[in-house]
């Protein structure tokens, strides 16, 4: 396997920092920023477009100058009731009967300008039925609705409109608010999916405190007690005159010490290497709040059972140096991609590949920076490679980390703990 031309994005070492600045929020959560709140009431106000209907009616109706007063009043407090209803809905502690009384207000003022003023303003019952359909609980919903298109039929029986319109009303009223109904309920499991994903990275997390606590327990409960007892039997000796038996046993309880300082060492430093399990939980929070998906195969944390610790761990740390470059430096990427592989070099021996891929702006013309120095450091020690450059077709970024798949080696017969 060829090493590719370094073309590395600037990065920085190691831990995550703080996650872009974004304009968008997620779909359900509270929004952040007055940006965004800015940005989503924008949004929302594009679906308003239908209200051309009753203004064009307005201006072009013959209507009085009192009714076209009164049309003009009903149609900026609706939008304002709906705008209204926007914000309540994006904040955090949101208050439901203040949003009941927005919808409230919504619906009477569609029945009182359709009453007023014609068919034309039938319209503004689907906004009503959308706006209700978002504050009205998924078991109660589909009353509410056929509810909300029986009075447009009924008002628009009430003012003689035209069937065919009051049918096409009625019946868009009913699809609109069963279509926001299903959009809520996406909203409210990716809600669920998001608390799930970030329970399962606390989780993992605690997994390795817990594993740390049981080695450190097995270790240093056998190895403190052997001293004590060491101890105790070193005095028993010096008190009785039998220095060279008291040296005997000071010998080994340093012996035992060192052995337990050496055991130690050993599970703290698996405790701080990284496990692609780990990372890949922790990949998916960091990247969910970064407006960036992560598409990675459910098979791929068991990718390589037999791998051993320290390249898993190599590998563990290339999963995260390129979260760390997406979260910092992939301005506009929407999409990243983790796949797993093997190769083979021209010496016949075998690579596992962890591929990690984003679809932003790509390196350009940036110089390598010490998180992806450092990566390739770490690769280097257990034999492994890095290359870094562009995605497929030139576009995005892309890291591909390599190491060799050697089983895990067994331990030796002879092997015991220090006695």
């Amino acid at each position: 396997m060829t090493d590719a031309h370094r073309t590395d994005r600037p990065d920085e070492p190691g831990e995550a920092g703080p996650v872009r600045a974004s304009f968008m929020n997620v779909p359900g959560a509270p929004v952040e920023t007055r940006r965004q709140m800015t940005v989503k009431v924008a949004w929302m106000l594009l679906w308003m477009t239908y209200l051309a209907y009753p203004a064009s009616s307005l201006l072009n109706g013959g209507h009085s100058g009192a009714e076209q007063v009164f049309g003009w009043a009903c149609l900026a407090v609706f939008v304002a009731a709906y705008v209204l209803l926007v914000i309540f809905r994006s904040q955090a502690g949101m208050k439901p009967r203040a949003c009941q009384v927005v919808v409230g207000t919504m619906i009477v003022l569609a029945v009182a300008s359709a009453a007023v003023l014609g068919g034309a303003f039938l319209t503004m019952f689907i906004y009503a039925s959308v706006c209700l359909a978002v504050i009205t609980p998924v078991k109660h919903a589909l009353r509410a609705l056929v509810a909300m298109a029986l009075l447009t039929a009924g008002t628009g029986l009430a003012i003689h409109a035209d069937n065919d319109s009051t049918t096409t009303f009625a019946l868009s009223a009913f699809l609109s608010g069963v279509a926001m109904t299903g959009l809520q309920r996406l909203v409210t499991t990716m809600k669920e999916l998001r608390e799930a994903r970030a329970a399962v990275a606390h989780l993992a997390a605690s997994e390795e405190r817990l594993r740390l606590a049981r080695d450190l327990h097995d270790l240093l409960g056998h190895s403190l007690s052997l001293i004590t007892l060491k101890s105790e039997l070193a005095g028993r000796f010096m008190d009785a005159g039998k220095d060279e038996a008291a040296r005997a046993q000071v010998a080994e309880i340093e012996q035992v010490a060192r052995q337990s300082l050496i055991d130690v060492r050993e599970a703290v430093t698996g405790f701080r290497r990284p496990t692609l399990p780990v990372e890949l939980a922790a990949a998916r929070t960091a990247l969910a709040a970064a407006q960036v998906r992560l598409e990675a195969a459910p098979e791929l944390v068991d990718a390589w059972p037999s791998l051993a610790n320290e390249e898993a761990g190599a590998l563990a740390w290339a999963l995260r140096e390129a979260v760390t470059n997406i979260v910092r430096h992939g301005e506009g990427a929407t999409v990243c991609t983790v796949t797993a592989d093997e190769s083979w070099d021209g010496g016949g021996e075998r690579y596992a590949v962890l591929e990690i891929t984003d679809n932003g702006p790509g390196p350009g013309k940036s110089q390598p920076g010490n998180g992806l120095s450092g990566l390739e450091e770490r690769l280097a020690l257990v034999g492994g490679r890095l290359e870094t450059g562009p995605g497929e077709r030139g576009k995005g970024f892309r890291i591909r980390a390599s190491v060799p798949l050697r089983p895990v080696p067994a331990p030796s017969p002879g092997a015991s703990t220090a006695s």
